[in-house]
């Protein structure tokens, strides 16, 4: 399972949403390869990606940029909240 951690420039909030993502992967029991995108890599990374984790305020840029994907884009409301970001992932991956 793959996982891609989205924000403008990939090297700040990506970062930390990455690291709480797989803090709540780890307390649900799962694993995956969560990686940090920015917005103009987001195609590529996200090519063979099962979820796309983002703000709601680039969802819609992220999904201009991926066009069509088999990859769920999850929005996070607090990438600091690892609760939110487990639930959100637990709905996801079912």
């Amino acid at each position: 399972m793959k996982i891609i951690a989205v924000c403008g420039l990939g090297i700040g909030t990506s970062a930390i949403l990455k690291v709480n993502a797989e803090r709540a992967l780890d307390r649900l029991g799962l694993t995956a390869d969560v990686d940090a995108s920015d917005l103009a890599g987001i195609a590529t990374a996200a090519a063979d990606a099962q979820v796309i984790l983002t703000s709601s305020e680039l969802a819609d840029a992220v999904r201009a940029a991926i066009g069509r994907s088999f990859a769920e884009i999850v929005e996070v409301s607090n990438y600091f909240d690892v609760e939110e970001i487990g639930a959100k992932l637990e709905i996801s991956l079912g």
